[in-house]
């Protein structure tokens, strides 16, 4: 498991195993939210195993898959309210942790700065420049 913390609450990961959720809970995540659409993954890590083990394991668990390269405003819409609902710190996991920092900092448009957005994922190798009209657009609404 490699999760890396964008802010206090709300961390992203490669994809995770249903083993780690014990670890998750321990080290004070409080929701998991699942950006990685079934047709990706072997049956051992679809949403309805993960789900049961988030769970199992005394963890909220939120279903957002996002397709890559069809990220909708639906799915922009769904982590926010998962985000707002949360009631402690946030773990988000996809294939490698960019569409999970993607939602995240659509989400987070006209909330934080648009540079802060960009440059937060970068830290961990994610590349959202590309993003910037989109997010200087949303932060304007």
């Amino acid at each position: 498991m490699d999760i890396r913390p964008l802010t206090p609450g709300y961390a992203v990961s490669p994809q995770i195993d249903p083993a780690d959720f014990a670890a998750i809970k321990a080290a004070g995540y409080t929701m998991v939210i699942d950006n990685r659409p079934d047709g990706e993954i072997p049956p051992s890590h679809h949403t309805d195993v993960m789900a049961q083990a988030a769970r199992a394991a005394g963890l909220e668990f939120v279903a957002n898959p996002v397709i890559g390269g069809m990220l909708t405003m639906e799915n922009v819409a769904a982590q926010a309210e998962a985000i707002a609902k949360a009631t402690g710190p946030i773990l988000a996991y996809c294939a490698s942790g960019n569409r999970s920092s993607i939602v995240w900092a659509l989400a987070h448009a006209g909330k934080m700065g648009v540079d802060d957005l960009i440059s937060t994922p970068a830290k961990y190798g994610y590349n959202l420049e590309g993003l910037r009209g989109q997010l200087e657009a949303l932060a304007a609404r």
